[in-house]
């Protein structure tokens, strides 16, 4: 026999057995049968108004049996009064009506309809089992650690875990939040009992950040368990995504900033969500990069730098130094201190044709431009060689001869001087051009007296004032073209090499061949110096003539002896030799009138006599 059989046959028997006395002659009653294990220390006859309460004569509880029950079994209590669960639903029958008693000690209490605990019909507690739920075990929600609810605490069983009693019906009260708040309370808004992944009741694109482009095909942790957004971890020290708020105003709040803070602002102003390549070019302001576009750059098409099938370099080219776009077009020939440099150094972004190395950089170099070189076009100094030669593969496509010969003046320009005044040449200078010359100006020469006094006719006196070409006659003759080597065959020739010595080789003497027969052959030196022909300084009429000057003769002008007189080609000529020496060829023998004052010297009328003094004469004859 069952034990809700002999449960049923023990209350017929009780029934039965009423009119006989227990205790006492109105409440006591005999016992139908043992209680179940739960109650067994509510068996025995003294023990009945525990349950039953008292019965009036009729054998009928005066308050009902249900009002005990609920009275020790506080938690079903709650559940009714909450009108929660099965107890809630089952409020019109009385408890011993689904639990009957007095079975024996192994009679279940608690019985189906449905036949056992996995056929029970879930919506009579009111939680429809779905999904996976409708395949949990019975044990795998029922246990003491899920029992939450207000009634938990009232359940009288040790063993919580063999209650059905104390569970909620919202998710986290046996799952955890892994949302942890952020989203709200009401898991089922966004999931199902199917399956928590994917959340089919949520939609991005009604969050305040919809998805758009490659956000859709991002898994979600990607950016809710980003490091930068991780705020906790779990026990095993995985992180816990963060789900709201997370910051989204712009796209570095998820990525990494790839420009360094270069481009403040939002990203979108240049990219968008359809794939990050993809460049904006109305947007994009090239001038907020590390290389903003100038000169001949400013014009060239993005792709032509940045897309690498049309010959750029990809998304992120280098730029430090121009070959790394530009090909080198001197092939290495350009150097600054002996080492390599880049085109910038040289050149700008607004043409390759033109340098932009100025004066004060070439100071810099082994050959600072000083002078007339500071105005020189460059292309004089650094040609241009003709293609196809050894020369010009060597230099590059620009072919331009980059570092000059410059060790000595004569690599560039020509010697008008034809070698004479070379370290070897017949006249070395030590310093050679540079020892005449300076960079201000090829003409006039810096060579001037004191530099003259090296040579074999110093200049001095009356000579310092003579111009250069009065002889150096080579210097009358109109100057080439230029100094430069390839003008050579137009310049003039200046040797200098002016055989000319004595004075007569330049100076006519107007004393004719009057002192030829001195021991000096007549030479100007003797008596003349070089600070003025007139007077002859270094004539003394004592030691150097026959006629020594003394008394009156000494302060008698030179000229009243020696008269200029026409000479054979018209012009005058001074007669210094001979000259008459006695007294009467210059002076009268006669006694002169009374009353007449006349001079001593004699009229002119002979060969031997002055003209200066003639004239005297005649003055004075007429007074």
């Amino acid at each position: 026999m069952s034990a809700f059989l002999r449960g049923l046959a023990a209350l017929v028997l009780a029934g039965a057995l009423g009119l006989f006395a227990c205790a006492s002659p109105a409440d006591a009653q005999v016992s139908p049968g043992p209680l179940a294990a739960p109650h067994a220390s509510l068996d025995g006859s003294l023990a009945c108004l525990k349950c039953h309460g008292k019965t009036n004569g009729r054998g009928e509880s005066k308050d009902g049996m249900d009002v005990r029950c609920l009275a020790c079994h506080t938690e079903i209590g709650w559940m009714r009064t909450a009108k929660r669960g099965t107890h809630a639903k089952e409020m019109a029958k009385n408890c011993a009506s689904c639990h009957p008693d007095h079975g024996g000690r192994e009679f279940n209490l608690v019985v189906w309809p449905e036949g056992s605990p996995e056929k029970f019909d879930h919506r009579r507690a009111g939680f429809l089992l779905e999904g996976k739920h409708a395949q949990a075990p019975c044990a795998k929600c029922h246990k003491g650690s899920l029992q939450k609810s207000p009634a938990a605490p009232l359940i009288r069983k040790k063993n919580r875990d063999a209650s059905w009693l104390g569970l909620e019906t919202n998710c986290a009260s046996c799952h955890e939040d892994v949302h942890r708040g952020q989203l709200g309370k009401k898991c089922e808004s966004c999931h199902n009992q199917e399956k928590f992944v994917p959340a089919p009741g949520f939609d991005h694109a009604k969050s305040a950040f919809p998805l758009t482009g490659s956000h859709t095909k991002v898994k979600c942790l990607a950016c809710h368990a980003a490091p930068q957004f991780v705020k906790a971890r779990d026990a095993k020290g995985q992180p816990k995504p963060e789900w709201k708020p997370l910051p989204h105003k712009d796209c570095v709040s998820c990525h990494k900033d790839p420009h360094a803070g270069r481009f403040p602002g939002a990203c979108a102003k240049c990219h968008n969500t359809e794939n990050w390549k993809s460049i904006s070019k109305s947007g994009f302001d090239h001038d907020r990069t590390r290389y903003p576009l100038r000169g001949k750059h400013a014009g060239i098409a993005c792709e032509k730098c940045h897309d690498a099938r049309q010959g750029g370099f990809g998304a992120k080219p280098k730029f430090a130094l121009c070959t790394d776009c530009h090909k080198d077009a001197h092939a290495g020939t350009a150097t600054l201190a002996m080492k390599v440099v880049d085109c910038a150094s040289c050149h700008d972004v607004k043409g390759f044709d033109r340098s932009s190395y100025t004066v004060a950089q070439h100071a810099k170099s082994a050959y600072p431009l000083e002078g007339r070189h500071v105005a020189v076009a460059c292309e004089k100094c650094h040609t241009k060689v003709a293609a196809g030669s050894a020369e010009a593969a060597a230099l590059g496509t620009a072919r331009v001869q980059l570092r000059p010969k410059k060790g000595a003046c004569a690599d560039c320009h020509g010697d008008p001087h034809l070698g004479r005044f070379e370290p070897t040449g017949a006249r070395p200078q030590k310093n050679s051009c540079r020892a005449c010359h300076s960079m201000l100006a090829f003409q006039p020469s810096s060579y001037d007296a004191v530099a003259h006094a090296d040579c074999v006719f110093p200049l001095r006196g009356g000579h310092l004032a003579t111009p250069c070409q009065a002889c150096h006659e080579e210097l009358t003759k109109p100057p080439g073209k230029s100094t430069l080597r390839a003008d050579a065959a137009s310049m003039r020739p200046l040797h200098f090499d002016n055989p000319r010595r004595a004075c007569e080789a330049c100076h006519k003497s107007p004393h004719g061949e009057q002192f030829a027969a001195r021991r000096d052959k007549g030479a100007c030196e003797s008596c003349h110096d070089d600070l003025a022909f007139v007077p002859a300084s270094k004539f003394n009429h004592d030691r150097d003539a026959a006629f020594k000057l003394e008394g009156a003769h000494a302060k008698t002008p030179c000229a009243s002896c020696h008269v200029p007189q026409p000479g054979a080609d018209g012009k005058p000529f001074v007669t210094y030799k001979p000259t008459p020496t006695k007294c009467e060829a210059c002076h009268v023998t006669g006694i002169p009138a009374a009353g007449t004052k006349r001079s001593s010297l004699v009229p002119a009328s002979g060969p031997g006599t002055l003209m200066a003094y003639a004239a005297h004469e005649v003055r004075h004859a007429r007074r």
